[in-house]
Formats: structure tokens, sequence, C-alpha cells
């Protein structure tokens, strides 16, 4: 496949090592918002900006480019973006993480919410853990996980947790940033008798990149709007 890489940084690097290992050609890589040609691509892999995520995202529909993109922080545009994808009978997935053992972990994390939720006892929360450039907080992943628990569960949103005030009718995600952390995630559930846990920790940037590749390789001769569900074949 050609592929475009909107977003050049250590993740667009990442990816476009594990991209040429697999036998695909780079055409094109964009560091920051430009003008850019997109036709030529079979696919473009977005890791950009929030401030950049919208129009790459729109530009490739608009040019019959499939496009993966995994930018978080600009979802406040989503439906948006949908509405344009179905206006030109695109294709597109968007995921949080494209990480493979991430999206098991987020079917796991709606298992275990859907079993807790009958014990009024355990109260959970959630902690979270990244590299000390990153943008947003909490991580687009952390918020996957909430809402995952959100619509298997009584709670009604997700806080992040600044102080020890917290609404019991939300989940409060704890949010640190460590120099060098790739991405940890855990999930809480806490009573006065014992505690239960689930952790998932990433140990490079290259669990991430296989799996927006992969994500590029099933999308790339499909319209519609999908997700890491539908390339995995899980959930």
């Amino acid at each position: 496949m050609k592929i475009a890489l909107l977003g050049y940084g250590r993740m667009g690097k990442e990816i476009e090592k594990i991209a040429l290992q697999r036998g695909h050609e780079i055409i094109l890589k964009i560091a920051e918002k430009q003008d850019y040609d997109i036709q030529k691509a079979d696919v473009a892999i977005d890791f950009s900006i929030p401030d950049a995520a919208y129009d790459n995202i729109t530009n490739c529909f608009q040019n019959n480019v499939p496009v993966v993109s995994g930018t978080t922080g600009w979802l406040d545009r989503y439906e948006e973006a949908l509405n344009v994808c179905n206006e030109n009978n695109g294709s597109f997935i968007y995921a949080s993480n494209f990480s493979l053992g991430v999206n098991i972990f987020f079917e796991l994390n709606q298992q275990l919410s859907k079993m807790m939720n009958a014990l009024e006892d355990y109260q959970v929360s959630m902690e979270e853990i990244h590299h000390t450039k990153k943008l947003d907080a909490p991580s687009g992943t952390a918020i996957t996980l909430a809402e995952g628990i959100i619509e298997t569960s009584s709670k009604e949103d997700w806080e992040l947790k600044t102080d020890n005030s917290v609404n019991q009718d939300n989940i409060p995600i704890e949010a640190k940033r460590i120099p060098d952390v790739p991405g940890t995630h855990s999930i809480h559930y806490n009573s006065e008798v014992d505690s239960i846990e689930i952790k998932h920790t990433a140990h490079s940037r290259k669990g991430f990149a296989l799996g927006a590749v992969i994500a590029a390789e099933w999308l790339s001769n499909r319209t519609g709007v999908y997700s890491m569900k539908d390339v995995l074949n899980i959930g």
C-alpha cells in the first residue's frame, strides 16, 4: 500500500518503521499543519495534533482516501467528521488506542464492569500514566475505558481527579505524567474487605504502531465507519 502519514512525531516514525517492514511504501509525511496532496495515497494514518486532526481526516474523505486516526483531543468534532465521511462515502477507523492488547483490555474492562455492577460495596476508580509530552489528560484510552464502564454500570460520567472530593455517581480518573512512559492504565475496584485490579502496561510504542498499520491494511478496500472491534473481530 501507499501510505500517507499525517503527523510525523514519535508515533508517526514508529508507524513508518512497521509499515516498511510489512512491505508498504510511505509516500507522504506531514510533520505539521500544512497544505498537501493526499490523492495518490491508498490509505492515510493520522497521528497528528488535536488542532489538525479534523482537517486531516475530512480532507481524506473528500479525496476518497481511507483514513485511520489515533489522534485524541479533537472528539468534540467527531460527529461532524462522521457526517463528512458519510456524505463522501468514505472509509474511517478512529481508535483512542490501536494496541491489540489494549483492545482486548477494553473488552475485559467491560466484562468486569458487568460483574461488579451488582456489588454495591465496591467503588471503581482509574489511573493512567503517560509521558510528560502527552497533551491531553485524561488520555483517550482512559476515556474509552471509562465509557465502557458507564455503558455497563450505574455510573453516570467520569471526572479528572484533582483532589479528594469525588462525585459518587462518577468514575474518578487520576492522570499522571512521568518521563518516558508509553502508557499504563489500571482499573481499581475497592471495598473495605478487598480490592480487585486489572492493568495494561505498554512497554513501547511498537504495539500502538503495529495495530494502526494492521487497521490500515484492513480498511484499505472497505467503505464505512469501523472500529478496532471490527478489525480484530471481537466483542
